[in-house]
């Protein structure tokens, strides 16, 4: 039998890191929807305060999953 894949658009955001927004947004989605197969960061975004310190990281993924 052939397989489908079904491609979602999610952004998610994290005062800690890069990498904890993408892991945070991983889970909120694995929370809801089975058997996903891959992600890859579309883009990159940072939030800073006046003096250009970074106060929130956001990353904006595409996220691949097995439909039934």
């Amino acid at each position: 039998m052939n397989e489908v894949a079904k491609i979602i658009e999610i952004s998610a955001a994290s005062p800690h890191s890069l990498e904890d927004a993408v892991q945070s947004g991983l889970r909120k989605v694995a929370a809801t929807i089975d058997k996903i197969q891959g992600a890859w960061v579309s883009d990159i975004k940072v939030r800073t305060t006046p003096g250009g310190d970074i106060t929130e990281w956001r990353a904006c993924l595409r996220v691949s999953f097995i439909v039934d």
